[in-house]
């Protein structure tokens, strides 16, 4: 058989990223902000599209005018865990024998404040770099930075150049946190000025407020505060040379060096709590901003009473594009040229492709948010406890889409519900496995399982890892013991001997 070219026509089929296709895919990944953005991006380039004044719904494509509030809105209707709830038999649908009424809502599920030792004491036990920061009502509700709020001081503090000069320039090495990141020898020697001179701008510059700005470390921050309540006497100086002692909980030393007694010392600790270890973090680049919700869940009655779920997406956060379709009539009958008439056009069907890209990408949120629901319908109605494991092929197989796809509607999303603001993220947990082999439960409820334990052991009992094991077992989960220190680490609990320090510590009162 003779070899030759020859020309055959062959039909396939292939999968094409279009831009349009590429555009849609990477608006599903897009937080609230990022879509407001996008959206100004279309408007300075599309003439033909326009904030809509009215309703959110005002936008939608006709293709949807029959269900506009189905873009936005779907009803979960009653399931298992909505009959046990009603039946009042909520305990038999728990994973494992974790009292949900003896856990904090709030804490548990991350939201609420820390309560450990750090807190107590004001993170004295570490350095001026590392540690939590104040909360937020404690920061400066301004933009005003740091190293501003100083030099605008620091003028009339001195007039003598030389000293100006040095306070500025030790001004701009001082660190967030309000602590001094060189040493006077280094600034000695890149001004060429004497130490007695760059001892003196350090003290102008520790004169500014707040106080304790220009610390050099922890310890000089404190005596720098108790020096300007004028509690810096020579029990309390030896109390500041000693805080390493403080922070492991060697109280019976400490007494010994301030030469106090029980009543005496305790009150030097509550002085001491009321300082700042961080007294520059009352300021930063401007207030933090709030988490805006892309989902609302509420909790329904149904009209045959049968309890239900109300999942919308907030309103607030709802593209509010329009294409006015007057002005491209009115553009078209002016236009003469061709070209002008295929630019006009190109302009319209990009505008009606951004507005159904934007219903879509609602209905898919929606759709998952609505399956996320289903699924850790327990957290919802009975709390952290009963956070099942969840995957995102789970979601996907259900609402039978693809798992990339239920991974760019989870990022940087956030849900509301009656237990707070949660990310998409917080839903999808690993499974740990039980002791009887019946199932996996979630790591979430462990985690609120071993915090539980922690905060009602004996302070003169502390529990070890070990210990903390064998209760967990008797509860039903099957956990090593790296496995425990793991999550004991994750949710900030320490080890069983520090602990110990914090208790005896929190004990001085």
């Amino acid at each position: 058989m003779a070899l030759g070219p020859r020309l055959d026509l062959r039909q396939s089929q292939s999968l094409v990223m279009t831009p349009q296709l590429q555009q849609a895919i990477k608006l599903l990944a897009l937080s609230n902000l990022e879509i407001e953005a996008f959206i100004g991006e279309a408007l300075d380039a599309n003439p033909l599209l326009e904030m809509g004044e009215g309703a959110p719904d005002a936008g939608l494509d006709s293709a949807f005018e029959g269900e506009p509030e189905a873009l936005r809105r779907t009803t979960l209707e009653t399931s298992p865990v909505d009959q046990l709830v009603s039946e009042g038999r909520a305990a038999e649908d728990r994973p494992l024998d974790i009292d949900a009424s003896a856990l904090d809502r709030d804490r548990d599920t991350g939201d609420g404040p820390r309560s450990d030792f750090t807190d107590s004491l004001g993170d004295f036990g570490g350095s001026g770099a590392g540690g939590e920061g104040p909360d937020i009502d404690e920061r400066g509700g301004g933009g005003e930075t740091l190293a501003e709020h100083l030099h605008a001081q620091i003028g009339a503090v001195t007039s003598e150049p030389a000293l100006l000069f040095a306070a500025r320039w030790l001004i701009d090495h001082i660190d967030e946190a309000g602590y001094l990141t060189t040493t006077l020898e280094d600034a000695r020697e890149a001004l060429g000025l004497s130490p007695a001179a760059m001892e003196q701008a350090l003290g102008l510059v520790q004169s500014l407020d707040p106080t304790g700005v220009g610390a050099r470390n922890l310890s000089e921050c404190i005596a720098l505060q108790a020096r300007e309540a004028d509690r810096y006497d020579p029990c309390m100086a030896r109390l500041i040379d000693n805080l390493d002692l403080l922070a492991r909980g060697e109280i019976a030393r400490l007494k010994r060096l301030c030469q106090v007694d029980d009543e005496d010392f305790a009150d030097m600790l509550r002085e001491l709590r009321g300082y700042d270890p961080k007294p520059g973090l009352r300021f930063g680049s401007g207030p933090a901003e709030a988490v805006v919700p892309d989902i609302l869940v509420e909790a329904v009655v149904g009209e045959d009473g049968a309890p239900g779920w109300d999942i919308a997406l907030n309103p607030a956060t709802l593209p509010r594009l329009v294409v006015n379709r007057r002005y491209y009539v009115e553009m078209r009958h002016a236009c003469v040229a061709k070209d002008a008439k295929a630019w006009l056009g190109e302009r319209l069907a990009d505008a009606n492709w951004l507005l159904k890209a934007l219903d879509q990408r609602q209905k898919t949120i929606l759709k998952v948010a609505a399956e996320i629901v289903k699924q850790q319908e327990g957290f919802f109605r009975l709390g952290v406890a009963h956070l099942k494991p969840l995957t995102l092929r789970t979601v996907a197989e259900a609402i039978t889409m693809h798992e990339s796809t239920v991974s760019r509607v989870t990022s940087n999303k956030y849900l509301h519900c009656a237990r707070g603001t949660f990310e998409l993220k917080y839903f999808f947990t690993s499974g740990v496995a039980s002791a009887d082999g019946d199932g996996a439960v979630s790591a979430e409820a462990v985690k609120a399982a071993i915090r539980q334990l922690i905060d009602a052991e004996d302070p003169k009992a502390v529990l070890s890892d070990d210990a903390l094991v064998d209760l967990l077992n008797q509860r039903g989960f099957d956990l090593a013991r790296r496995t425990v220190a793991k999550y004991r680490e994750a949710i900030g609990l320490g080890s069983s001997v520090q602990r110990r320090r914090q208790k005896a510590l929190a004990g001085v009162r």
